[in-house]
């Protein structure tokens, strides 16, 4: 496995799928000290080779006591941090707990990521845990991330940089998503040895996985809950002379305090962690996009902020007696990635020849606005960027018939905000919808309109409001219980009151079409007719309405 410039340092290192004589190996000399190892961490990565545009908020170095924004992230300068922080401890590897594509912008997602992927070999990755993302594109693709080739049918975007495509130089890990034949779709678990001691990392993606990903794509794999999967993997690790275990995990938590704190963490990771054998000595989390350093069920857990900018330092000491983890010596820390300091020139280099690639088609201009679409919600949770995506789904899908768009809000990825002139590029649109969805018009009763409503507050730990279309309108109660939250007598289509009995043309994507995130009304919508890709929607409605006014959030009210 090709490593970074600090090859040398980790030539020690020994990497292994598992031991292969199955024997415990020999006990240690005699007064042979503690080995030190460091392990560093990313999550959520999303293919953000360059420094992303939101801030992030540091300690104010004048008064600790208040917080400043600074400009953080761009994987030149996580590299150039991330291979600082190796040299300082011989024995180290880099994790990723998942979404480390997908979800990507344009330099990335336009190229199906294959930049992403070799950023993060020249980074020196050692493992990503699969994430919900990674399944994105679908099985197959992810197949090809890791094990190299150009796409077919896309000969413009694919292998674009040099002509080859060679998959990732790091290990896919998903212990929990099995195949029909009950093996696993990448393995389950990748073993080092560190100073001679073996350490095991588990890696595994969010067992909610179906309810967030296009269903065509993970056809055939079920995904397993993460605490059971693990415990039946202790003895087998256990049986290999294996007693140290990390953890990488695409689940998360929230929480209150800074960066660096743990107040108040809820949240699934929380009962997953408690869920371990208690052979598992530490974990690494994401999926939340939230950065935190916490001991649950007196293990350290630990998430760095997404889009890499922050990372994970966790230093421990290996005991050569038990050759486990010695749990008094483990250390973390969430670092900010500062564009203050020195990028890696290489990556900088590698980002700029794919700049150069993109340029053509991210400069574009794709419209102009009247003033920024934000995905800052209204006290009914609608967003004007969610609003413009559905008015831009509607008018696409007039021609078959459609009434109403409903979007999805895991869908809208970014906020809008033109420049002084008041235009967007084709990047900028590219950045808040870069799935690749196209449109799907179906036809569904007044009653079943009504089920999709009450479908958003499916899931008791997150609500989601669903973006809808202008001249759509209705009213829910935040008091009643789940089924009851809206009255279809409050649910008005251009002013009239929508008939349970009657047939309405409804427009979605296709992911909300197949039933992603929970919407399980959607699959039974008949007279179904395929559209546009979101993006060109959402473009050509740009482009129709120069100067398009922000609109005015109205079609959703909220009740005691």
């Amino acid at each position: 496995m090709q490593r970074s410039l600090l090859a040398a340092s980790l030539a020690a290192l020994s990497l292994t799928a598992c031991l292969s004589d199955g024997k415990a190996p020999a006990t240690s000399a005699p007064g042979t000290p503690p080995v030190p190892v460091r392990l560093i961490a990313i999550n959520d990565f999303h293919g953000n080779l360059e420094t992303p545009g939101s801030k992030l908020s540091v300690p104010d170095p004048a008064d600790p006591s208040k917080t400043v924004s600074v400009s953080a992230g761009g994987v030149d300068y996580l590299s150039a941090v991330i291979k600082a922080s190796r040299a300082q401890v011989a024995n180290s590897i880099v994790v990723s707990a998942g979404d480390l594509i997908g979800a990507s912008p344009l330099i990335s997602g336009l190229f199906h990521d294959e930049p992403a992927v070799e950023a993060m070999n020249a980074l020196g990755l050692d493992i990503n845990a699969v994430g919900n993302h990674e399944f994105d594109d679908g099985q197959t693709e992810l197949l090809r991330m890791q094990n190299g080739g150009c796409k077919a049918g896309s000969t413009d975007t694919s292998c674009k940089r040099t002509g080859r495509f060679d998959g990732a130089k790091f290990r896919f890990l998903a212990a929990n998503v099995e195949k029909a034949d009950g093996k696993t779709i990448f393995p389950a678990y990748e073993i080092r040895k560190f100073g001679g001691i073996p350490v095991a990392v588990i890696g595994m993606t969010l067992k909610g996985t179906p309810e967030v990903v296009t269903p065509d794509g993970i056809k055939g794999l079920s995904f397993k809950d993460e605490a059971a999967t693990v415990n039946k993997l202790v003895p087998e690790l256990k049986k290999q002379g294996v007693e140290a275990i990390v953890v990488v995990v695409h689940e998360g938590g929230l929480q209150t305090g800074t960066y660096d704190e743990c107040k108040g963490i809820s949240g699934a990771i929380v009962d997953i962690v408690k869920g371990f054998d208690k052979a598992v000595d530490m974990v690494v989390s994401g999926h939340t996009h939230q950065a935190y350093n916490c001991v649950i069920d007196g293990r350290r857990v630990t998430s760095a902020r997404n889009y890499g900018q922050m990372f994970t330092e966790i230093d421990f000491t290996l005991d050569p007696k038990t050759r486990d983890v010695q749990p008094a010596s483990v250390k973390a820390v969430n670092r900010p990635v500062l564009t203050t300091g020195q990028p890696d020139g290489v990556l900088t280099q590698l980002v700029d020849a794919w700049r150069v690639l993109v340029a053509p088609v991210a400069n574009r201009l794709s419209g102009s606005l009247a003033g920024s679409l934000t995905r800052i919600p209204s006290a009914s949770g609608e967003t004007t960027m969610g609003a413009v995506i559905a008015d831009a789904m509607l008018a696409s899908t007039l021609g078959n018939g459609a009434e109403v768009a409903f979007m999805n809000p895991g869908g809208v990825r970014a906020e809008l905000t033109p420049d002084a002139g008041g235009n967007v590029t084709y990047s900028q649109i590219f950045t808040v919808q870069p799935f690749a969805n196209t449109l799907m018009t179906m036809t569904l009763s007044g009653a079943q309109i009504d089920e999709l409503l009450e479908l958003q507050w499916a899931d008791p730990t997150r609500t989601r409001i669903l973006p809808v279309s202008m001249g759509f309108a209705y009213a829910y109660s935040k008091s009643a219980p789940y089924g009851q939250k809206v009255d279809i007598a409050s649910i008005t289509l251009n002013g009239t009151p929508i008939d349970a009995a009657k047939s309405y043309r409804v427009t979605v994507n296709s992911f909300m079409a197949g039933g992603g995130d929970g919407l399980t009304v959607l699959p039974k919508g008949t007279n179904r007719t395929g559209g546009k890709v979101d993006i060109d929607a959402l473009e050509d409605y740009l482009k129709a309405n120069p100067k398009l006014a922000v609109p005015v959030l109205n079609r959703i009210t909220a009740l005691p």
